[in-house]
């Protein structure tokens, strides 16, 4: 599987498995991506490499490392020091976001009360989706 941001000049390439594909409407990741919500997909260090040049890292609050595109700031992922052997890609930045579909809504306690998606895909508090804490339907 392969990804780059906007311009084309940040790129990466994935070794299946992926870990988790989810939806996170948390705070952060909706600011960064400047979206309602984000979807990304989690996959093990030592099976991802940048291609191309680097991106720029930014730590968005303690422990959480966001990495964007320098020159077309495009989003590109997430590092987080509670999973912290994973990477999370965002799926839009595949050349094909189709191969991926969510399973999970995460953080869905932060979602805007206006966005209605009914696509019966479960919830839970906080971004870690490695601990599944289901939400009450609200």
């Amino acid at each position: 599987m392969r990804g780059h941001c906007l311009c084309g000049k940040i790129g990466y390439e994935v070794d299946p498995p992926v870990l988790s594909c989810v939806t996170c409407h948390c705070d952060s990741c909706r600011r960064q991506c400047a979206a309602p919500m984000t979807t990304y997909f989690g996959v093990r260090d030592g099976n991802w490499r940048w291609t191309g040049e680097q991106p720029t890292r930014f730590n968005s609050s303690p422990g959480v490392e966001r990495s964007f595109c320098p020159h077309c700031g495009t989003p590109i992922s997430f590092r987080s020091t509670v999973m912290s052997d994973v990477m999370h890609l965002y799926v839009a930045t595949l050349e094909n976001p189709e191969a991926l579909t969510p399973t999970l809504h995460v953080a869905h306690e932060e979602r805007l009360s206006w966005l209605q998606l009914n696509d019966g895909l479960p919830t839970c508090i906080g971004p870690d989706y490695t601990k599944v804490q289901p939400l009450s339907d609200t």
